[in-house]
């Protein structure tokens, strides 16, 4: 590395931004989003990627900047609609750059830094001193018109956080609205979370603090790039959410066998090998052959040796046949399924804009009859376990209750008989796990263990 990139990769928190790179990089950013239809972090790998002058605080402020826009996005533009009255009819890259600049504000930032740091002139300017107004404009609203704009959801979401989280749904949906933390977990084959932290303060991360639920989480209090640190590279921990923690948990794996049916890339399967303590057999199913290169990469990486790997068609005959020399073999089965991912908008907050209600009803579709298929794999006494990074309902208890009543040989367990009354107890009643970040400070996840009997 040169000095020059040394430099570069060095934090330096007392460093001004450099405002007018970073606007750039946050318009093209946003831009690959918006109008090109990119996935957030795969807009900002991109341009990132090629902004090879910017400062690590400088890339930090906009990956921050873009997500906390994208959380706030429909808010946004309702204020800036109410502030300019020809908003719609402006350039597109005008546009942006007073919607980068509302945002900045509504998220405290002072308004003659951020009006002076990104170039607004004339009426441009006038128009962020309009912003209190319209913000007032909007809390006058009826309740439910006020609820969409404020919680920056599609109208059909902000019905169904309602009837999810009730009262409650305003506190859930500005939790959402958050950022995340960044957690890790410690690679347990290679030392607990007290020897996670030690080793971490040894590379000078010293910020660090347990999970409140997790027993293997710890709390990264400073961002900063952690493939780069030599625990991540010798396979000392994974970034994993303590939600999705907590649900590998509810596997509670025995060195026996067991199969991830939704493996993806691998970080619950590489928790689950660590609960196994690398015995006993642990078979990983895909349908793309990606992330099963992916998950190999990582245990590798992880120490992890009890895996088995194994690519699977997506449905029909060929599905099953695949499946048959495990049919009635599994002493645990998680089917962690795809879905809407509305648990997750703090991490991926254009994901709520690309979702449609058919969209959501594909995905309950897709889980009533993954939970069937991986049903047969699970042999008598042993469980299956169901879950989703979703907090809607008709994911998460209404797929449940019709897998029940179409499977009378399994039963609901309640999750703090698996968990423990103590853990339990801390995630709240119910015979489910039900996580959100207003109530539990994690993604949004829901766990189910079924039993099958003997």
């Amino acid at each position: 590395m040169s000095r020059a990139q040394h430099e570069r990769a060095r934090p330096n928190p007392n460093r001004p931004l450099r405002e007018d790179l970073v606007l750039q990089a946050c318009l093209e950013a946003y831009g690959g989003v918006r109008r090109e239809g990119r996935l957030s972090d795969r807009a900002l790998e991109f341009v990132l990627r090629r902004k090879t002058a910017l400062y690590s605080t400088e890339r930090r402020a906009v990956a921050e900047r873009v997500y906390a826009l994208l959380r706030r996005q429909r808010t946004v533009d309702f204020l800036l609609e109410k502030s300019h009255r020809k908003f719609d009819a402006l350039d597109a890259t005008r546009q942006d750059v007073m919607r980068l600049a509302a945002s900045r504000i509504l998220h405290g930032e002072d308004p003659t830094y951020v009006a002076r740091s990104s170039g607004l002139t004339g009426p441009d300017l006038s128009v962020l001193d309009r912003l209190p107004d319209a913000a007032a404009e909007l809390d006058a609203l009826p309740e439910a018109k006020r609820f969409p704009i404020a919680a920056s959801l599609p109208d059909f979401l902000a019905d169904r956080f309602k009837a999810v989280f009730g009262k409650d749904a305003a506190r859930a949906a500005e939790a959402m609205n958050e950022r995340a933390p960044l957690i890790v977990r410690a690679n347990t084959l290679k030392g607990d979370r007290a020897q996670l932290q030690e080793r971490l303060a040894a590379e000078d991360v010293e910020s660090t603090r347990p999970t409140a639920l997790s027993p293997f989480g710890l709390v990264m209090e400073t961002r900063l790039n952690l493939f780069s640190l030599q625990d991540f590279k010798d396979g000392g921990f994974e970034i994993q959410d303590e939600g999705s923690q907590l649900l590998g948990m509810l596997v509670d794996a025995p060195p026996t066998r067991v199969v991830d049916a939704c493996a993806g890339a691998g970080g619950k399967t590489l928790q689950l090998a660590a609960q196994m303590k690398n015995r006993g057999d642990l078979h990983a199913l895909d349908v793309d052959e990606g992330r099963m290169e992916d998950l190999r990469k990582r245990a590798r990486r992880a120490g992890v040796h009890n895996v088995r790997t194994q690519l699977i068609p997506h449905e029909g005959p060929d599905a099953d046949a695949a499946l048959t020399p495990l049919k009635g073999q599994a002493d645990r089965v998680l089917v962690d399924a795809p879905c809407s991912g509305t648990g997750t908008f703090r991490r991926k907050p254009d994901a709520r804009y690309r979702l449609s209600p058919e969209d959501l009803e594909m995905h309950v579709g897709r889980q009533k009859a993954l939970l069937a298929r991986f049903a047969m794999l699970v042999k008598p006494g042993g469980r299956l376990i169901y879950g989703t990074c979703s907090v809607l309902r008709e994911e998460n208890e209404e797929v449940v209750e019709d897998f029940i009543s179409k499977h009378p040989d399994f039963s609901v367990r309640p999750v703090a008989e698996v968990l423990g009354a103590e853990l339990g107890g801390k995630l709240g009643p119910g015979p489910y796990l039900r996580l959100a970040p207003h109530t539990h400070g994690t993604d949004g996840f829901f766990g189910a263990v079924l039993v099958k009997a003997k």
